[in-house]
């Protein structure tokens, strides 16, 4: 009777055990993952100073390093230059119109002295035609002068924009950080050649985490944006370490599950990605698996 008191015992204990640990059983398995921020050169030349490294936190907009600019500084002088000389010219032309400005107030000076003879029949209308032709002549060349103006203007406008846009590639080969993050990798070195478009480093946010799972469509049903889960990692062999959670996002297509997922089972179904929003105590790793619990369930 004992004997059979004590196999209940063992029973009823073994079921208890397997119920507690189905219960407890994470809903699904992932990794963590964060957004990163492959920061590349906008500048061609060698680069002069690069101040990182890796695992470094970094401020948003803070200078990092920056590219040699010596050619880019010349340029700018010398279009400079073109531009003043250009400016130059616009104050001879000025000059110009000034002369021929007095002189046809001299003309037209003559021009009345002329008519008033012309009334008292001492000058002939042959004068008169003379020195409205001399008018016509002088107005025709301060025309031609003033359209100069126009084409100097652009010239002028043409250096301004070459001005600015070797000052924006100035600026541009200053290194600026642009978000606040961790150093994940540096790609380039002090006194390396840099070209546009070239990985300089990468950069990741690690404060706030995201842990990407998978699903099946018979789960899906029960999760939805802005709910908490319940996060776990691993502590040691045996135990979890819990942190809270919050569902950010769900694909809205399917797939297969991939091949990290523990079971075969579950590698063949076919299921749905979930971001899960995880603050990060600086326990959090890229990489690093994770599992969720459901609170609900």
């Amino acid at each position: 009777m004992e004997k059979l008191l004590f196999a209940i015992l063992i029973t009823f204990t073994l079921l208890s055990t397997s119920c507690s640990s189905s219960k407890d059983k994470p809903d699904a398995y992932g990794s963590f993952e964060a957004t990163e921020v492959t920061v590349s050169s906008l500048a061609n030349g060698k680069i002069m100073l690069f101040n990182i490294e890796e695992g470094q936190v970094l401020d948003s907009n803070q200078l990092v390093g920056f590219v040699d600019t010596t050619d880019l500084h010349l340029k700018k002088l010398q279009i400079m230059d073109q531009k003043n000389a250009t400016g130059s010219r616009k104050e001879d032309l000025a000059a110009q119109v000034a002369v021929q400005d007095q002189n046809r107030e001299n003309i037209l000076i003559e021009k009345n002295r002329v008519i008033k003879l012309l009334k008292d029949g001492a000058a002939t209308r042959k004068q008169l035609d003379d020195i409205n032709a001399n008018l016509n002549t002088i107005d025709k060349q301060i025309a031609s002068i003033k359209t100069q103006f126009n084409g100097i203007d652009d010239q002028i406008g043409s250096t301004e924009q070459q001005i600015a846009q070797i000052r924006e590639s100035i600026k541009n080969a200053r290194i600026i950080n642009p978000v606040k993050g961790t150093v994940l990798t540096k790609f380039a070195e002090n006194n390396e050649v840099a070209i546009f478009g070239k990985p300089l480093y990468k950069i990741a946010d690690l404060r706030e985490m995201q842990l990407r799972v998978y699903v099946s469509g018979a789960q899906l049903p029960h999760i939805k944006i802005g709910e908490k889960v319940e996060v776990r990692i691993d502590k040691d062999e045996n135990t979890n370490s819990k942190m809270d959670g919050v569902i950010s996002w769900i694909s809205q297509t399917a797939e297969f599950t991939p091949k990290t997922i523990q079971t075969k089972e579950e590698r063949v179904n076919l299921v749905y990605a979930v971001k899960v929003r995880v603050q990060n105590d600086g326990s959090l790793k890229i990489g690093m698996p994770g599992e969720i619990k459901l609170i609900s369930n």
